[in-house]
């Protein structure tokens, strides 16, 4: 089923930053959120997770089929790297760990303290709960910070599994992923006319 965005209105710190947002997300499709700093990227994807009320409009999906990847990593740093997937495998009633294993190419990593693990290795680590959640629409902020080009190509190849088994990809993101199949959606124009860009803190915001 897809997922259907209807004159959605978003706000920051009690101002409203994005309205009269409308897309849809169909099953095996791609959507890349584009738009300067501050523009409200991070407000509209943690509006869509549920984590913030919407100022106005609606949001269509079906029941638990929604998984969010955040900037924090969401890991808990005295389990290994295994204990951390079976943590949230078991979570979400499922038994994918090996799969996001092999997907981000953490197997040599599974014994390891997710507190011991570089920033990278973390990253791939965070992304790699994607996979055993077993949820069909991943919304992602800017998934790919502290990965290198071998790391990138992996979570590509990740999100490309995803599509290809029926899943949806929704992630905001300042590079070039190399995936061509994606749609673009540039929110700029659907930026608030009362929250122009005032720089300094707000700016730090996606």
């Amino acid at each position: 089923m897809d997922m259907v965005v209807s004159n959605l209105a978003v706000a920051r710190g009690g101002v409203t930053v994005l309205e009269g947002v409308n897309f849809r997300l169909a099953p095996g499709r791609a959507l890349i959120l584009r738009g300067p700093n501050g523009v409200g990227k991070t407000t509209l994807l943690r509006t869509l997770a549920g984590l913030q009320p919407a100022v106005a409009g609606e949001v269509s999906l079906p029941p638990e089929t929604l998984t969010y990847a955040a900037h924090a990593d969401g890991l808990k740093a005295v389990l290994t790297v295994r204990e951390n997937l079976e943590f949230w495998a078991a979570i979400h009633g499922t038994n994918l760990v090996a799969a996001a294993l092999q997907a981000m190419d953490i197997e040599p990593l599974a014994r390891r303290r997710a507190a011991d693990l570089s920033a990278g290795q973390k990253r791939r680590l965070g992304l790699a709960r994607l996979a055993v959640s077993g949820r069909s629409i991943w919304l992602m902020d800017e998934p790919t910070v502290s990965l290198d080009t071998a790391s990138v190509a992996a979570f590509v190849g990740m999100v490309r599994g995803h599509l290809a088994t029926g899943g949806s990809v929704l992630v905001a993101t300042h590079i070039d992923l190399g995936l061509a199949e994606a749609e673009v959606l540039d929110l700029t124009p659907f930026r608030a006319i009362a929250s122009a860009p005032r720089g300094g803190f707000d700016e730090a915001f996606g």
